[in-house]
């Protein structure tokens, strides 16, 4: 783990992630499993999130000052995978805002090709969490990344599940001073620019084949 790559590799993640890569795994327990790995991701990589100290009495004192989050933060789901992430997201997060980001990739060029931007026009001092569960090449959360900057945003972070080894190559080419997190990074990609040994297809897995 450094500064900048965030390897959540508690036995509690890994074991959770075992499943996750399961072939057998259905898409209701998958998705259970993408929402609890979320969570873990989350509580590490937002560390730094700001806090305020707010009076609260307790039962036995009166006025105790304790910290509470007050930071609003943007939740830009890569779609269609990132989306799995969002309701654990918001689950733990106090504040948040959801802006999507669909981008389509070819699959002769594995480039990818913006087909929805629901990014604010301004994000001048706002911290921007992407989500998408594969850093596989590393082009799309790039691509989304220079999105988000050039809008003004403060702090990015991306918090994915799996990344690879030649993904965050690329992706740390291009944004070095973005903090990646995950639970696993895997050695390598295929032909199609999947993950190997990887999961599969964490849309498909979630939500089913596209129709």
């Amino acid at each position: 783990m450094t500064a900048d790559l965030v390897v959540v590799d508690h036995p509690l993640a890994l074991h959770r992630l075992s499943h996750l890569r399961d072939v057998r795994t259905d898409n209701r327990a998958f998705g259970r499993l993408v929402a609890e790995l979320s969570t873990f991701v989350a509580y590490e990589a937002l560390r730094d999130l700001k806090v305020v100290s707010c009076p609260v009495d307790t039962p036995l004192s009166r006025a105790v000052s304790c910290p509470r989050v007050e930071e609003s933060v943007v939740l830009v789901p890569v779609l269609r995978a990132g989306l799995g992430m969002v309701p654990a997201l918001q689950g733990v997060l106090p504040v948040t805002e959801v802006a999507h980001v669909g981008l389509r990739r070819d699959e002769s060029t594995l480039e990818a090709a913006v087909y929805l931007d629901l990014l604010p026009a301004d994000l001048s001092g706002r911290r921007v969490v992407v989500c998408d569960p594969m850093l596989a090449t590393g082009g799309s959360l790039a691509q989304v990344c220079d999105m988000v900057k050039a809008r003004g945003a403060e702090t990015v972070t991306v918090l994915c599940l799996i990344a690879s080894v030649p993904g965050l190559g690329l992706f740390r080419s291009r944004h070095p001073d973005v903090k990646v997190a995950c639970v696993a990074v895997d050695p390598g990609l295929d032909h199609r620019g999947f993950i190997v040994p990887g999961l599969g297809d964490a849309g498909d897995r979630l939500f089913g084949p596209p129709g």
